[in-house]
């Protein structure tokens, strides 16, 4: 009588309320790799018709970097597909060494080419490829955001409120002296140049009316958001990655908690808040380093800057940079927690996301400005 193959790869599937189970067993290594590459494609068949999959490799006998490359590659491909795809395991070895390969399992960048004709279209269609991947997966979380924030609000006992008076504290009230000190000086330098320009017409005191309209429409939420997407919006993707790094929001998930409604949720509505408290300090701050320079620079008295700045400035140019300011807040937690999310294995990864999270950032905050600047002057307001 044959004795049962005790060795062979097997793969059981189930359905375990609408999750594949997959139960491994036997021996995926390197000896085995016919077989262990023909349940590959098999599951790989059977992930694509279903949302979501849980691998189980607690039966597996023996499990060498062939076997983890290939099962790491296999949830690589589906996740990129947009499936999810979970790898567990009862034992300790299992999960350190499809940790060691998912590090190592990173793209092999691309041997530069000689410049040309062909390498600009190149580099210019695989731009707009990203940029389009981007907005689609932009779009798609803003979906997955908008569905924690209201499980939130319908469900108050989700909510972190130690969480968001954390980050308020480190956005709004760690921030403020910085942001207060470079609007200052901008406003100092605004006024200087703007003197120098039309004192040579002598129209020296319209200099008001330009710091005035220019800091309270643009200048003072363009500065806060671009100080606080390089400086909050970073640390919240380096917290993001290295918590995806060190496994804690699979952990979440496993303990039954959305990580939306834990970690971006709480995150996206401190900013939301802190941001036009910012921005309104960094009008305030710039109008009086404006009116510091005016006054040693231009000649023109405090007393004399107020009074022409209460006659030209009305409550729509106060409100513009108000109204813009949770906008701008709304797009920079979004990027961050996107990038955050992102990071893979490796400190390598968690640096390009970080970089990525801050360009993002600063060039979409700059792009809303230019669309409400088209919208306000449209409306005349």
């Amino acid at each position: 009588m044959a004795s049962l193959d005790t060795a062979e790869p097997q793969a059981v599937f189930r359905d375990d309320a609408g999750t594949l189970a997959v139960a491994l067993a036997g021996s995926w290594s390197a000896d085995r790799a016919p077989r262990v590459e023909a349940l590959i494609a098999e599951i790989d068949g059977r992930i694509a018709k279903g949302a979501s999959s849980r691998l189980d490799l607690s039966a597996v006998t023996r499990l060498d970097t062939m076997g983890a490359y290939v099962l790491n590659r296999l949830k690589l491909q589906q996740e990129a597909k947009g499936a999810a795809v979970d790898i567990v395991s009862d034992r300790p070895e299992h999960g350190i060494l499809l940790a060691e390969v998912a590090v190592r399992d990173h793209a092999v960048p691309a041997h530069p080419g000689h410049f040309g004709v062909v390498s600009v279209l190149v580099d210019i269609g695989a731009a707009v490829v990203s940029f389009g991947r981007d907005m689609v997966g932009g779009a798609m979380f803003l979906g997955e955001v908008v569905v924690g924030s209201v499980g939130v609000v319908l469900g108050p006992r989700k909510f972190r409120g130690p969480s968001l008076v954390n980050q308020i504290e480190l956005i709004a009230f760690n921030g403020a002296p910085i942001i207060m000190l470079i609007s200052f000086l901008v406003g100092c330098i605004v006024a200087q140049q703007g003197i120098f320009q039309l004192q040579q017409f002598g129209a020296t005191v319209f200099v008001v009316n330009l710091t005035g309209i220019l800091i309270l429409r643009e200048l003072s939420v363009l500065l806060t958001s671009i100080m606080i997407a390089g400086r909050s919006g970073s640390a919240f993707t380096a917290e993001i990655g290295s918590m995806k790094m060190r496994e804690e929001i699979d952990a979440l998930r496993v303990m039954g908690l959305d990580p939306i409604e834990v970690l971006v949720v709480p995150r996206i509505l401190a900013l939301i808040i802190s941001l036009p408290i910012l921005t309104f300090l960094s009008s305030m701050s710039g109008l009086t380093g404006a009116a510091l320079v005016t006054w040693l620079y231009g000649g023109i008295g405090i007393d004399t800057f107020l009074a022409r700045l209460q006659s030209v400035i009305t409550w729509k140019h106060f409100a513009v940079g108000l109204i813009k300011a949770p906008f701008m807040a709304f797009v920079i937690g979004l990027i961050a927690s996107i990038e955050g999310l992102a990071v893979q294995g490796s400190a390598e990864s968690l640096g390009r996301q970080v970089t990525a999270s801050v360009v993002k950032a600063i060039f979409m905050v700059i792009v809303v400005d230019g669309l409400f600047a088209m919208f306000f002057a449209s409306i005349a307001f």
